[in-house]
């Protein structure tokens, strides 16, 4: 049986727009970026970036996609981020995206040195632009199962915080590493691809901060089962973590129901 210490609450739209009323006003994009970034070999790594409109460096999102998938399938969740001020970029990684020549479900063991190689190559396309000392990973399926690779295994010091949507560990588990870190999971307690006892297994074996956002009716889309409450979740957890954004954190447990471990 799952300890649940985590108080894991899912808000309807209705209650969410209720209670957001004191967020910031968003910001509009300032449109997107191609990168043909290539780590070697058959690693091509077509990246795109959202920018938002605003001056100075801004803190980045790295996204991570699922099988089958490409980062504008994406686009609303990724869309809100940016808004809120948030520079977002994702790859279509080689052999896992929905047009890869060769796909190979496997490959995502290869995805975690794919992302540090992207987050590399943006912040030294985009040098004024992004902010280096702000910089976050996110993912949904197989990329929420890089994501974890990337505070584990494959730890990426320069990352500050990060978001696994429907995710869990590699097949061979490494203990999450490094600094702490915070982590919010979002997991559709009906999903039957990734599991709910795999993601909070994995939720589980984090020691730093963390959260635990359930949505009892969702599947394995919870950011499309209930795209309202996901967006302002998520986005809230970023302006915190990476903005110290104090009130921000203060909507999380009204939002979410998140744990008194964040």
């Amino acid at each position: 049986m799952l300890r649940r210490s985590v108080l894991a609450l899912a808000l309807s739209a209705a209650a969410l727009a209720g209670c957001g009323t004191d967020a910031p006003a968003p910001v509009s994009s300032a449109g997107t970026r191609d990168l043909e970034l290539n780590r070697g070999g058959d690693r091509p790594l077509p990246t795109t970036v959202w920018l938002p409109d605003r001056a100075g460096a801004v803190p980045l999102i790295y996204f991570s996609h699922g099988l089958t998938s490409q980062p504008s399938d994406y686009a609303a969740l990724l869309s809100a981020w940016t808004a809120a001020g948030f520079a977002v970029t994702a790859p279509k990684y080689p052999h896992t995206w929905n047009q890869a020549a060769e796909y190979d479900a496997d490959d995502v063991v290869n995805q975690p040195a794919d992302a540090q190689y992207v987050i590399t190559g943006v912040v030294e396309a985009l040098t004024g632009r992004i902010d280096p000392s702000r910089v976050a990973a996110a993912g949904h399926s197989a990329g929420g199962i890089t994501t974890v690779g990337l505070f584990s295994g494959s730890r990426d010091a320069r990352l500050k915080a990060g978001l696994i949507i429907s995710g869990r560990q590699m097949p061979q588990p490494a203990p999450f590493s490094g600094t702490a870190a915070p982590l919010l999971f979002v997991q559709g307690r009906l999903d039957d691809t990734v599991t709910y006892e795999q993601a909070y297994g994995a939720y589980n074996e984090v020691a730093w901060p963390k959260a635990f956002l359930e949505l009892p009716e969702g599947g394995h889309l919870p950011h499309r089962d209930d795209p309202a409450l996901v967006a302002a979740a998520t986005t809230d957890f970023w302006r915190w973590s990476l903005n110290d954004d104090g009130a921000a954190r203060a909507r999380l447990p009204r939002v979410a129901g998140l744990t008194d471990q964040l």
